[in-house]
C-alpha cells in the first residue's frame, strides 16, 4: 500500500463525520440505524445517500446546494472518498457524512423509510451475465433501496453507460417502477428540463467520458413498496 493511501486511511480515522464500521458492527445492530437526524446530522432534515460515492463530488456538490438536506456518500475505498471528506471539513460542511463499508449492506444502516433520496453515479455496469447481481440497480438492490426509502423517495442514475441504461429500464418495467425522468443524452439541447445539478457537476470520470464523445445518460425513478 503507497504512503500516501496509508496517510489518507489515517487521517479518515481523525474526522467526525466519517463513519468505518467493520461488517460485523454493520451487520449486528447497527449503532446509527434509524438514528442519523439526531444523533450524527442532529436535525431532522431529508436524508440523500450517493452510492459508490468515489471522490464524493456529488456528495459535496449537493450539500453546498442544498444547506437544508444531510448527504451521505458511501463507498468501500477509504482512500478515495478521503478527498470529499477533507473537502467537507476544510469548508466546515455540516450537513455532509461518509461511510467506508460494502453498498449491499445498505438496509443494515439504515431503518425503514429512513432516507429521502439516492443518487448512483457512474457506477461498474457489470456487463458479464455472471456478474448481474453485482448491478446496482439489480432488483435484489431495489429491494433494499424501497426498504430504507421513503414512500415518495427517489433514486437518479447516472451512467455512460447505454447497456446500463437500458438495462435498468428493463427492470424497472418489469418490477411496475415508476420512471419520472429518463435521457440518452444530458447534454443534448432538447432536454433543458433536466435537473440542474445532473449537468452542472462532473465527476472525475466523466469529465474523461466526455472527452471520449460518449454520452452521459440519466434515470429518476421511484420504487414500488
Amino acid at each position: 500500500m503507497g504512503k500516501d493511501k496509508i496517510r489518507r486511511f489515517e487521517e479518515n480515522k481523525t474526522f467526525k463525520h466519517v463513519v468505518q464500521p467493520t461488517r460485523d458492527e454493520v451487520i449486528n445492530d447497527f449503532s446509527l440505524k434509524g438514528k442519523w437526524r439526531q444523533e450524527f446530522f442532529k436535525n431532522d432534515h431529508p436524508i440523500v445517500l450517493e452510492l459508490g460515492c468515489g471522490k464524493g463530488e456529488y456528495t459535496i456538490a449537493m450539500s453546498r446546494r442544498e444547506p437544508n438536506k444531510n448527504f451521505i456518500g458511501i463507498d468501500i475505498k477509504g482512500a478515495r472518498f478521503w478527498r470529499g471528506a477533507k473537502t467537507a471539513k476544510d469548508e466546515n460542511l455540516q450537513n455532509v457524512g461518509f461511510v467506508r463499508t460494502q453498498i449491499e449492506l445498505i438496509d443494515y444502516l439504515f431503518d425503514k423509510g429512513e432516507v429521502n433520496e439516492i443518487w448512483i453515479t457512474f457506477p461498474d455496469p457489470q456487463i458479464k451475465f455472471r456478474r448481474t447481481k453485482h448491478r446496482l440497480t439489480h432488483p435484489s438492490f431495489l429491494a433494499k433501496y424501497a426498504s430504507i426509502l421513503t414512500k415518495d423517495g427517489t433514486v437518479n442514475l447516472k451512467t455512460d453507460s447505454e447497456f446500463l441504461h437500458g438495462y435498468t429500464h428493463g427492470i424497472l418495467q418489469a418490477e411496475g417502477h415508476r420512471v419520472l425522468q429518463s435521457s440518452h443524452d444530458v447534454y443534448h439541447p432538447d432536454h433543458a428540463d433536466i435537473p440542474p445539478i445532473v449537468t452542472e457537476v462532473q465527476t472525475f470520470y466523466e469529465s474523461k467520458f466526455l472527452e471520449e464523445n460518449k454520452k452521459i445518460t440519466y434515470i429518476r425513478f421511484q420504487l414500488t413498496h
